[in-house]
């Protein structure tokens, strides 16, 4: 791998060849981007694996919403065996309680089920009450590879600050920027530390539409 991460969301085969023909290094796996992403079918995550030879994160997110119930996380756990053995190379997932609260205990559950594959904690940190307390929660945690986040809930361009603050806290190769990230906040990224980058509809004309590889290959040329 180059020296800083760019991974692309793919909604399918056709989505994650595109990505890999671009240069990506890594795709995270959803379904139904209306509702910010959901955890995909698992013959999704085998037949990109045929394909494909990037690692595959994998969304376990069962609704639209950061909670998670006992019913919910026993669904999501089950999800994660069968995910792993189609081959997912790790997982996305993060939980919030009613009062905007890091879960811990639904998070740790979900780490200890996928363990020992390493997984991100998505932007529920950036939907947190106090963001810098999600912060110290998670940073923490047992094989958390990276953390998406876009510093604040409308996005990489309203989340500057935040990020920034983060990476003069040490977090910086913790963090994966995301959420409406546009080519041109990449060097002020850059300049903060961060070297992990996460784009979907950035690389496609909409949602509904495919990953197309030149797209892919403009932001692989941006971060190198």
């Amino acid at each position: 791998m180059t020296g800083s991460l760019l991974e692309v969301i793919a909604l399918d085969v056709r989505d994650a060849v595109a990505a890999e023909e671009g240069g990506a290094d890594r795709l995270e796996i959803v379904v139904d981007m209306a509702s910010d992403g959901l955890t995909p079918a698992a013959e999704t995550v085998a037949a990109i694996s045929r394909k494909c030879a990037l690692p595959q994160m994998v969304m376990l997110r069962g609704e639209a919403s950061f909670l998670a119930t006992p019913e919910s996380l026993e669904g999501l756990r089950r999800d994660a065996k069968i995910l792993s053995e189609a081959g997912a190379a790790g997982f996305v997932f993060g939980f919030l309680d009613s009062a905007g609260v890091v879960d811990l205990a639904a998070t740790e559950a979900l780490i200890h089920a996928v363990a020992p594959l390493p997984w991100t904690f998505h932007r529920a940190v950036d939907h947190a009450a106090d963001t810098q307390a999600s912060w110290r929660a998670v940073r923490l945690l047992p094989n958390l590879a990276t953390v998406l986040t876009s510093g604040a809930p409308g996005g990489v361009a309203d989340g500057l600050p935040a990020i920034k603050a983060r990476c003069e806290a040490g977090d910086g190769p913790l963090i994966m920027a995301g959420g409406g990230l546009r080519p041109g906040l990449v060097p002020v990224l850059m300049d903060y530390g961060v070297r992990a980058f996460h784009v979907g509809s950035a690389v496609r004309a909409s949602w509904s539409d495919p990953v197309e590889a030149r797209l892919v290959r403009q932001w692989r040329e941006l971060i190198d």
